[in-house]
């Protein structure tokens, strides 16, 4: 049995210390700015959290792209070459078109490597979602866990994460094209905080709005607490898009409180979801009830 390597994307917002300490690869997408396309680096080595969501900030757009083929060519022949199987976990299928051609580029691959084998799983999830169920992947595959055990394993736990995140506005995720919702969601009303999940099909969508940002963050961990499965045996993950560090301490310090997680961590949501989202975003996810909300049956 050859060694499996797990491979994310761009979208996972893994640290690095999480892609190192969990042996995970990710497959790059792209930014553009000022018409100039640059990978998206969750190492944020080009540019510092700050200095990408000051862009943003400052009311200039960065766009992104889904990963290239020839991307997804030369990682997976990277580890192909080293004789290891490989489970490529990538964001949403309603978000990106990366897990489709990941699976193209497979198809073809295996023309050259017959005995390989080589899974592309839609997560139905984002940010750090998608880098739990990774995280999950790794985890099973330490464990001598074989290629469809693991395959079958990612495809059921990712119905079972929960994700809740607040927004400023909804502005940024509406010209992205990222996010479905009615238009009473729409608009800045004043004070007025929209909470978002990632829905059964994997469809950002908003479910409430919550009257200040305070309460907005009470409100997700609230959430979370009503969703989560056995909190003292796993890890939540706080991600966000460059808050003021005191409302990050403080959301972390609500889970604790509400939720008593055997670990928190903490992550910037990277550069593809964040030209997405905007900044100042944040949000929690944790494994839990099976997410059975869709967006389509709720207009």
């Amino acid at each position: 049995m050859n060694n499996i390597k797990i491979i994310t994307d761009s979208c996972a917002d893994l640290s690095t210390d999480l892609l190192e300490k969990y042996d995970i690869d990710y497959a790059k997408m792209n930014t553009v700015y000022k018409g100039k396309e640059s990978p998206a680096l969750l190492s944020w080595d080009d540019r510092t959290p700050k200095e990408f969501y000051d862009i943003l900030r400052s009311g200039e757009r960065i766009t992104t792209t889904q990963v290239p083929v020839n991307e997804f060519k030369r990682i997976f022949t990277e580890y192909l070459d080293k004789g290891y199987d490989i489970i490529y976990i990538g964001c949403s299928s309603k978000q990106s078109g990366s897990v489709n051609t990941g699976l193209v580029v497979s198809k073809e691959l295996k023309k050259e490597y017959p005995d390989a084998r080589i899974s592309c799983i839609d997560s139905m999830n984002s940010s750090i979602g998608i880098g739990m169920l990774a995280v999950f992947a790794a985890e099973l595959a330490s464990e001598g866990k074989d290629h469809d055990e693991i395959v079958q394993a990612v495809c059921s736990a990712r119905k079972r994460v929960n994700q809740f995140v607040t927004v400023h506005s909804l502005d940024s995720l509406k010209r992205a094209g990222r996010v479905t919702a009615s238009s009473a969601f729409f608009g800045n009303l004043m004070g007025v905080k929209p909470i978002l999940i990632s829905d059964a099909d994997g469809v950002q969508t908003p479910i409430k709005k919550v009257r200040g940002r305070l309460r907005s963050l009470e409100e997700i961990a609230d959430l979370l607490a009503g969703s989560i499965g056995d909190a003292s045996a796993q890890t939540v993950y706080i991600a966000h898009a460059d808050c003021d560090p005191e409302e990050v301490s403080n959301l972390k310090n609500m889970v604790n409180d509400i939720i008593k997680p055997k670990d928190i961590v903490t992550v910037y949501i990277g550069p593809i979801i964040g030209a997405s989202v905007g900044p100042d975003a944040i949000g929690v996810w944790g494994f839990g009830k099976e997410v059975t909300y869709r967006a389509e049956e709720n207009k």
